[in-house]
């Protein structure tokens, strides 16, 4: 594998994991997020999901972005009887997202960002250390 090939790769990655990122912090910042109406849906959390991609070119997989989906599971309910968001009965639908979850994918992704990171690191330092032994 070349240089540009290597560097192409780890930038697909660092880009499908910014996005992951990107997500989950919008996840998180919707947390409290409740319908504006009564008996209304909330937020529903979102999931990125990715594809293998070949680069015609170089013949490198790389990651890319195949598309953003809601998540399907069901909303908690919450007995909150004075909110606009309540229902007949003063149940209020919570969104989908558990903090503990988010924070643990948040991690995941800023780890595959930072290992996408260093390999371009070494990539550079590599082609650095050749360019210093043809000096």
């Amino acid at each position: 594998m070349d240089l540009k090939t290597s560097l192409q790769v780890s930038a697909s990655g660092l880009r499908a994991q910014s996005l992951r990122m990107r997500v989950i912090a919008e996840n998180l910042a919707n947390a409290d997020s409740v319908s504006r109406t009564a008996g209304g849906d909330p937020y529903r959390r979102r999931l990125p999901s990715f594809k293998s991609e070949v680069d015609r070119d170089t013949g490198a997989a790389g990651v890319a972005i195949d598309s953003i989906q809601s998540d399907k599971s069901a909303f908690q309910r919450v007995y909150q009887p004075g909110s606009p968001a309540a229902d007949a009965t003063g149940y209020v639908k919570m969104p989908n997202v558990n903090a503990l979850v988010e924070a643990a994918d948040m991690k995941a992704a800023q780890r595959s960002y930072e290992a996408n990171l260093s390999a371009i690191e070494a990539a550079k330092s590599l082609t650095m250390r050749t360019i210093d032994l043809l000096k």
